[in-house]
C-alpha cells in the first residue's frame, strides 16, 4: 500500500492531468446544427461559442420567431456535443491514473 507521500504525489499528478485535460477542451471544436443545417453554431468543448452561421433564406422579418428557436436549438446541440467530448476526455484521463481501488474523481 502506498504511503501518505505517494498518495499526495498521485493526487497532485491527478490534479495536473485534470487541469491539462480542461485546458485542451478549449481547443476542441464541435458544431451544433438545427433546421436541417439552416443554423449552425461552432463552439469549444468547454462551451465557448466561436461563431454562428445562418442560411440566407432565414433572414426575413416574418421568420424572426423561428430563427430564434433554431438558434436556441443549435446552441443546445453544440452544448450536448461539447458535454460528450468533455466526458470522453475525462474518462480517458481518469482511466490512465493509478488510483487506489474504489477511489472516485469528482467528474
Amino acid at each position: 500500500m502506498p504511503n501518505f507521500d505517494e498518495i499526495m504525489q498521485m493526487a497532485q499528478n491527478a490534479q495536473a492531468e485534470l487541469q491539462k485535460a480542461q485546458d485542451n477542451l478549449d481547443k476542441v471544436e464541435v458544431e451544433g446544427a438545427s433546421g436541417g443545417g439552416l443554423v449552425k453554431v461552432r463552439a469549444t468543448a468547454k462551451g465557448r461559442i466561436l461563431g454562428i452561421e445562418l442560411d440566407d433564406s432565414l433572414l426575413q422579418p416574418s421568420e424572426k420567431a423561428m430563427l430564434e428557436d433554431l438558434i436556441t436549438a443549435a446552441l443546445n446541440d453544440a452544448r450536448a456535443k461539447a458535454d460528450a467530448v468533455t466526458n470522453a476526455e475525462m474518462q480517458k484521463m481518469s482511466s490512465a491514473l493509478p488510483l487506489p481501488p474504489g477511489f472516485k474523481l469528482p467528474f
